[in-house]
């Protein structure tokens, strides 16, 4: 019999919020093409809602998550996980520290966008941006859009507050009819500016846009689903490496 411990774990850092990881856990389901359940990736899971507020810490009005998210990388550590997902955009503010001070590799999210742009195609032109204002104000998404040669369009101050930040607040109280509502007019006025493409880059609006069919659907880019399929990949990596030592 194989034991779990030996295979390749991966930990998921979650609570940021509460569907959001539930989402990520569903799309890393989704993502790994297995045909029965012992095919699927092993994972174990933090999700400590608790966590301070990232877009608040990011912007100077608020506590640091730092400590907490680390608390959570050791838990994970601890239970044998060998890499880790954030099921969190604005977390990824702290990447650098989390690695460093966590001591497992952290999967990059804006990293996954970009590889899944670039296998679809998308490498010229401006991509659009919906994120928290944490997450603008860290600037991770533009670096890399504009490493790979695209430019990046992101929501009025306006539409920012009026629709965005709105959308995020509603999935996170269960609204996620209204959050679909305020998402998709954000996502079309980003496609009325000139961006082909938008990436969803909140892990609340993609649960805002799948609520239900829209004319923004086709022109979204899932940064969870991104993130999803890049554990897939590392997970294939991984396996493939242990079975060569043990061999």
């Amino acid at each position: 019999m194989t034991e779990i411990r030996k295979l390749p774990l991966l930990g998921v850092l979650g609570g940021m919020g509460p569907l959001a990881a539930a989402d990520f856990l569903a799309k890393l389901a989704e993502e790994t093409p297995a045909t029965r359940d012992q095919e699927h990736i092993p994972y174990v899971a933090w999700g400590v809602p608790q966590i301070p507020e990232r877009p608040a810490a990011i912007l100077g009005r608020g506590e640091s998550p730092l400590p907490q998210m680390l608390r959570g990388i050791a838990a994970l550590k601890q239970a044998g996980a060998q890499a880790i997902a954030i099921a969190c955009n604005t977390a990824h503010y702290w990447h650098e520290e989390l690695q460093r001070e966590g001591g497992l590799p952290i999967l990059h999210i804006a990293d996954a966008v970009c590889d899944l742009l670039t296998e679809r195609g998308i490498t010229a032109g401006s991509v659009g941006l919906i994120a928290t204002e944490g997450t603008l104000r860290a600037g991770f998404f533009q670096q890399r859009f504009a490493a790979r040669g695209l430019g990046c369009i992101v929501s009025s101050p306006e539409d920012q507050q009026r629709l965005v930040l709105p959308a995020i607040a509603a999935v996170k109280s269960n609204d996620l009819a209204l959050a679909h509502t305020l998402a998709v007019h954000a996502v079309l006025r980003l496609h009325d500016a000139g961006a082909h493409t938008v990436v969803l880059a909140c892990t609340e609006t993609p649960l805002a846009i799948d609520h239900a069919p829209s004319a923004a659907t086709p022109l979204c880019i899932d940064a969870t689903r991104a993130l999803a399929r890049a554990c897939v990949i590392w997970h294939r990596r991984a396996a493939a490496a242990s079975d060569q030592r043990a061999s």
